[in-house]
């Protein structure tokens, strides 16, 4: 009678592992189908698309997009390549800058930042593989100044990313930011 009522409950524990391993999945699966809005549709909340937008500053529990440094200032612009290709430029004076693109969905596609960039401006050119072989046909007159990017997704948006190291620099860092470009080419 011990021994039966011992299978009974290893068999019983089995069960409910297993079930509990299929909720599990489950809710891990299910979650990203659970999350309100992503950064692409808050950051065409601030402007239209197709121009750089700056955000607002960074301060706890109101953060415009998860992961952004108060020390930095921040400027967005959606995109959508069906139409043609992305041009971006921008001239900041900050210490540092980085720049960032992603797709719909968050996910990084290219970054870089000033150190890297090889002048210390930001010139690129954004475009689908379709786009590229057009453009190779009658290319630009700059285009061997930009950095070309191609790429799948054809919705995303650009971060940039400029640090204000002090309330002296603010403006002329947050003008470049005004000042930057992301439009159709």
């Amino acid at each position: 009678m011990k021994s039966f009522a011992l299978v009974r409950l290893g068999l019983l524990t089995l069960a409910g592992i297993f079930v509990g391993g299929i909720i599990h999945v489950a809710v891990v699966l299910g979650v990203p189908a659970q999350v309100p809005d992503l950064a692409y549709e808050r950051i065409g909340r601030f402007g239209a698309d197709e121009g750089f937008v700056r955000l607002p500053p960074v301060a706890a529990g109101s953060e415009t997009l998860a992961m952004l440094d108060s020390a930095m200032s921040h400027a967005a612009c959606r995109y959508q390549l069906e139409t043609g290709p992305i041009r971006l430029e921008a001239n900041i004076p900050a210490p540092f800058w980085s720049f960032a693109l992603f797709n719909r969905r968050g996910e990084t596609i290219y970054s870089f930042n000033d150190r890297t960039s090889g002048t210390g401006r930001l010139t690129m050119l954004v475009l689908t593989s379709d786009q590229l072989s057009r453009l190779r046909e009658q290319p630009p007159e700059n285009l061997e100044d930009m950095i070309v990017i191609e790429t799948e997704a054809d919705e995303g948006f650009a971060l940039l990313r400029a640090f204000v190291p002090d309330s002296l620099r603010r403006e002329a860092i947050e003008t470049s930011l005004d000042k930057a470009v992301c439009e159709k080419l």
